[in-house]
């Protein structure tokens, strides 16, 4: 009889074994340490920001360069507030083609180097109150009609104040601001280039920046087709 109970306690244990490696089985694959490839941290805005390049090196989506401002229609903008503007670059083309255009609203520098000092040249009225923001390209332009422009905003890489040089002694060939990307905290890419007046946007103009070195060599001509490629 005993021999028999130990027989049938054998048997039990090893059925319980066998069904808790089966439960272990089924649960195994239910849970996810790392959250799904598509999902969206709370800071993050989805399908409004063009990355640099595609995954097989091709240029972003929806980027195209023009060198053309996009003036944005405002009820009150006056349009004296900006009627054109030449922007010149230090490292990349010659002062006397590249760089030697006049200031204009369609025909607008709009290729660049990361660590490139870039000056402006406005054609405006206004004395001050001028800014250009620097972002990261956005698909999603219309956003730029009704932004809150500040240094926290996603995907600021930068912002240049232009003033006009009053102090300088020919303030009529003078620019009235510069800046750089720094290369160290911006990458190559499509960027927009934002122009306010008074904290509200009036113009958009696409521009794209190549890593440092990479258009120094370039002629003029070269620099063109880029420009309109």
């Amino acid at each position: 009889m005993a021999r028999k109970q130990r027989i049938i306690c054998l048997l039990l244990a090893a059925w319980m074994v066998f069904c808790l490696a089966a439960c272990k089985g089924n649960d195994s694959g239910s849970s996810n340490a790392n959250p799904p490839a598509n999902s969206t941290g709370e800071n993050q805005q989805p399908g409004t920001e063009s990355g640099s390049t595609s995954q097989n090196g091709d240029p972003a989506e929806g980027a195209k360069l023009t060198g053309k401002l996009d003036l944005i229609n405002l009820d009150d903008r006056d349009p004296s507030v900006l009627r054109g503007v030449r922007i010149n670059g230090l490292s990349v083309g010659t002062a006397d083609s590249f760089n030697g255009r006049e200031a204009s609203l369609t025909d607008v520098r709009c290729i660049f180097e990361l660590g490139e000092w870039i000056e402006f040249y406005p054609d405006t009225d206004k004395e001050y109150a001028l800014r250009v923001w620097v972002l990261k390209h956005r698909d999603d332009q219309a956003y730029y009609n009704t932004c809150k422009f500040s240094d926290l905003m996603p995907n600021f890489a930068n912002y240049c104040d232009l003033h006009y040089p009053e102090d300088a002694d020919n303030p009529d060939e003078w620019y009235w601001g510069s800046f750089y990307l720094n290369q160290e905290e911006c990458e190559p890419g499509y960027y927009d280039f934002v122009f306010t007046y008074e904290g509200k946007a009036i113009a958009v103009l696409l521009t794209r920046f190549y890593a440092e070195g990479e258009l120094s060599a370039k002629s003029d001509a070269e620099l063109e087709s880029l420009m309109h490629e």
